[in-house]
């Protein structure tokens, strides 16, 4: 069966990331996955928010969200032009009050990481198995 493939653009906006969430869950039912709804939709948050947070110190007006299923793994990418920091998974010390993202994304998925794109930006990636078990 050949894989499937759903793109979408969201402003770089607070508002955008329940947007961005929402639309990954009802993709995913329409794709018959709708079991990882849930944890797609956190890691898309946490993704969303990354990119939402440090692109408007960047470049561009948009994150591109991209689902893709596969051979039993269902993609998840987000795209932005902020392209001076890469993410990084770290233990933040227990007084921070955010930096615990990654930490979510590496604990739901099978991998995760990061790559430079042509020109400006970067694109997370995250496996998550596709079937249950």
């Amino acid at each position: 069966m050949p894989g499937r493939t759903n793109t979408a653009r969201f402003r770089i906006s607070r508002a955008s990331v329940p947007k961005a969430r929402d639309h990954v869950r009802l993709v995913l039912i329409g794709w018959k996955l709708g079991h990882l709804g849930e944890d797609a939709a956190l890691i898309t948050s946490e993704l969303a928010t990354n990119a939402v947070t440090h692109t408007a110190r960047g470049i561009g007006d948009y994150f591109e969200l991209v689902l893709r299923s596969r051979d039993g793994i269902l993609v998840l990418e987000i795209s932005d032009s902020y392209q001076w920091e890469m993410p990084e998974l770290r233990k933040p010390d227990p007084e921070e009050t955010s930096g615990r993202g990654l930490l979510l994304v590496d604990a739901l998925s099978q991998a995760w990481g990061v790559r430079p794109r042509t020109g400006a930006g970067k694109t997370v990636w995250v496996h998550l198995a596709a079937h249950r078990g």
